[in-house]
């Protein structure tokens, strides 16, 4: 542990299920910092991808857990998925809290059959860092719990520095913490390279998903090029030049890895005509630096890359949002079935209450610029707790009792609103 480490919103997470509950898995893309954040939580390492301590558990699994100090850290677990039923061994035979904590890719769900630990290892994501975790506080509750009870309120006042130049910058520094503790951008896009370079010709090909690089590549640089965007199937598959099916194989992979995301249509009683299409990400919009070969200038001259890239970035922070949401909170978008009307993101709480968001890339958002969500306002009435004008100006400010101008800063900032219209 060094006193550089950067809290991360997993963090208060992971210490209250280890205080209730025997065995925590922490999943999460390749780097994102899971076995940086889980070591600091535990007491004894098993680090499965150092070959001698693969070996040992390998021959007995049981006996190797035994004896360690507790909570034990098993770290790239699907290295030797063996220990998995070792684990749930031991915590049948005693389930006090805060034995296990296992971490690894996701992949560990596609190459393992079954999962012998259900009901005994809670589930936790983590993703790459997000802005509350690299400017704000990282300790506080979600900000979709304190949206839903605190409206306009939970939102704070950014940093008066922040401005469009900054928010590119953001997002093309990427949310990696290698990458970010790179000293300069050439040695930045040099690792972000290295990373796809390796999902492609490694990560991939080790489960029997991808034989040819050069057509994940592609298909990935189709991706990026439209994240933020509802796409047809065709459409990639055919950009790509790869077959439908490829394309479906290469989308469970790399949404299973966390390098991709699909957000789901919205299912809302009055939208029986939406499209009903998912919305495409790349998990974090540093990726765009590698596969579209883009860089701070190029996208403040493409103003359809511009809103693509802040898209990404806004729904990277409330992805993470909704991950550590205690009233539980999933992600959806809203567009009808001829186009007329759209919602960026909608999340959708278990109670049912919805917040929904739109992204402009303007410092001076207007009424004009909420009218989607005017639109759903009249339509979900109380329901719709509170829709976010998310822009990239100073202020927060309401536009209406429901509508509220957010700055992408505002989303990790500290508290307080301007009641102005």
């Amino acid at each position: 542990m060094t006193d550089t480490y950067v809290p991360r919103l997993l963090d208060q997470e992971l210490r209250e299920v280890l205080a209730a509950h025997p065995a925590a898995l922490v999943v999460g893309p390749r780097a994102c910092g899971k076995t940086t954040t889980t070591r600091r939580h535990c007491r004894s390492v098993l680090r499965l991808d150092v070959p001698a301590q693969a070996a040992v558990v390998r021959a007995d699994p049981d006996a190797a857990l035994r004896g360690l100090e507790e909570p034990v850290l098993i770290d790239e677990w699907q290295l030797v998925p063996e220990v998995l039923a070792a684990v749930k061994r031991a915590v049948d035979d005693d389930a006090r809290p805060g034995r296990f904590v296992l971490t690894g890719s996701s992949q560990a769900d596609l190459s393992t059959s079954g999962w012998p630990a259900t009901g005994r290892i809670v589930r936790l994501t983590m993703y790459p860092l997000v802005g509350r975790e690299r400017h704000g506080d990282p300790s506080s509750p979600s900000l979709v719990d304190r949206v839903l009870s605190d409206g306009a309120d939970a939102f704070g006042v950014p940093v008066p520095d922040w401005d469009l130049h900054g928010y590119v910058r953001e997002a093309l520094t990427s949310g990696w913490p290698r990458a970010i503790q790179a000293p300069g951008d050439r040695a930045r896009d040099r690792w972000l390279t290295g990373y796809v370079d390796h999902l492609v010709t490694r990560d991939a090909p080790s489960l029997g998903v991808a034989r040819d690089p050069s057509r994940m590549r592609r298909y990935l640089h189709v991706l990026a090029a439209n994240t933020a965007g509802v796409p047809t199937h065709k459409r990639l598959h055919d950009a790509a030049a790869i077959d439908r099916a490829t394309a479906a194989s290469y989308d469970d992979l790399l949404d299973h890895l966390m390098i991709t995301q699909r957000v789901p249509a919205w299912a809302g009683s009055f939208v029986n005509r939406a499209m009903r299409l998912p919305k495409r990400y790349v998990i974090d919009p540093g990726l765009l630096v590698p596969l579209l070969r883009v860089d701070h200038r190029r996208v403040l001259r493409d103003g359809e890359l511009l809103g693509r890239l802040l898209d990404t970035l806004v729904a990277a922070q409330l992805r993470a949002e909704c991950a550590i949401s205690v009233v539980g909170a999933d992600m959806f978008h809203l567009r009808d079935a001829n186009g007329r009307h759209e919602i960026d993101l909608l999340i959708e709480a278990r109670d049912g209450q919805i917040i929904a968001v739109e992204i402009k890339a303007t410092s001076a958002p207007s009424a004009a610029d909420a009218r989607h969500l005017e639109w759903l306002h009249q339509r979900l009435g109380s329901r719709l707790t509170i829709g976010l004008l998310v822009h990239t100006g100073p202020r927060v400010f309401r536009l209406t009792e429901r509508i509220v101008a957010v700055p992408v800063a505002g989303l990790w900032s500290a508290t307080g609103v301007d009641n102005g219209m």
